[in-house]
């Protein structure tokens, strides 16, 4: 697998994820639904976590919009997608405002006793809100517990996500994010 082509796969998996209606295209609609799983694990008293995860994706989906990516019906397609991901998405700015915004207040969501570590437990249960089953989640937190310490870090989830939206390497670690590994095809 090509570094192009691991970045090209693991956005397409995205896209997929993504789509929650499953109609092969993203809407408003399909980044509103990712807010609402998101925004379910969080504790019913957290509203500033809460509004932070609506907001990430919120403005995940507009810059989507703003770089040109929806078409006369406003849905963003597979190519679309991808291409924007690495070209707009991905940009210092735009990620650290989107998608590591997401990571953060996901992670000060999860991690009820402030300790700076996700669990297995408390890792496989968060993915399996997410829609991803503990079958694929489960070997997951085994990579990306890095020290091998039972839990995964602050750091350690960030290093993933980073990895798994900006690395090019079909050998990362957080290629594992979504619960199963880059395979061909």
């Amino acid at each position: 697998m090509t570094e192009h082509d691991a970045l090209e796969r693991k956005f397409s998996i995205l896209f997929d994820w993504i789509d929650r209606t499953e109609d092969g295209w993203l809407t408003r609609e399909d980044f509103e639904q990712m807010a609402g799983l998101f925004t379910a694990v969080a504790r019913p008293g957290d509203h500033e976590n809460r509004t932070a995860l609506r907001e990430a994706f919120g403005l995940w989906w507009q810059v989507l919009l703003d770089a040109g990516g929806a078409d006369g019906e406003g849905r963003v397609g597979r190519r679309a997608f991808i291409d924007l991901m690495r070209s707009h998405v991905t940009e210092p700015k735009n990620f650290e405002h989107v998608v590591l915004a997401i990571v953060d207040a996901l992670m000060r969501t999860l991690d009820t006793d402030r300790n700076g570590v996700l669990t297995a437990d408390e890792y496989v249960r968060m993915y399996e809100a997410l829609d991803i089953e503990p079958a694929k989640s489960a070997p997951a937190f085994q990579r990306l517990d890095r020290d091998g310490d039972g839990a995964i870090s602050h750091a350690e989830f960030r290093t993933a996500i980073e990895e798994f939206y900006l690395s090019a390497d079909p050998q990362a670690p957080g290629n594992w994010l979504l619960g199963s590994p880059l395979a061909p095809g």
